[in-house]
């Protein structure tokens, strides 16, 4: 099966797509992705929080998720008191 790693940063993104056995799990598409793992905070396929061991099927698109910067709650308070002045 097929299955493609995605890791993204604001402006640019890395991809790799990677041939796994049927059941392969996430901690395996990671290792046979290559991609740097500093700074991943959390795993996700089709923007679905997934855990290390979660089997993953043929064209999966499995992210790799980067802390947040800002909570959004607080950001969206930002910009709406912004806006009111």
């Amino acid at each position: 099966m097929r299955v493609e790693v995605i890791l993204a940063w604001p402006g640019r993104f890395e991809r790799a797509v990677v041939a796994l056995p049927v059941g392969a799990t996430v901690a395996q598409a990671l290792a046979a992705s290559g991609l740097p793992m500093a700074g991943v905070d959390g795993y996700a396929v089709f923007g679905e929080r997934v855990e290390p061991s979660a089997v993953l099927a043929d064209g999966d698109r499995l992210e790799l998720l980067r802390p947040l910067q800002a909570d959004p709650k607080e950001a969206r308070r930002r910009r709406a008191a912004a806006r009111g002045r």
